[in-house]
């Protein structure tokens, strides 16, 4: 399976950098359980490609919105700011 993903870079709250990735996926069932074990996977897979990430995401539309599973603060963070563009795409 392919995925688009977004690798970002961005200045946190307290003036260091967190590097963090958004993957464009769902799980199938849509499960919290089934939702985290594919963000594991995704972020596995990223990270073993030799992409550093403190933070991750999935982004998915859900009944017409779009919605984010992961980390809080990054979940909080997207959700008032959006992902602009897939920088990668990664295979699982």
């Amino acid at each position: 399976m392919k995925v688009n993903m977004a690798h970002l870079r961005e200045r946190s709250v307290n003036g260091g950098w967190v590097n963090f990735a958004v993957f464009d996926a769902r799980s199938n069932s849509g499960s919290q359980t089934d939702n985290a074990r594919l963000l594991s996977q995704l972020t596995h897979a990223a990270r073993s490609q030799g992409l550093r990430i403190d933070q991750s995401s999935l982004c998915f539309s859900r009944n017409g919105h779009i919605e984010f599973y992961g980390d809080r603060n990054l979940v909080d963070y997207l959700s008032k700011n959006g992902v602009h563009n897939w920088t990668h795409q990664i295979s699982i």
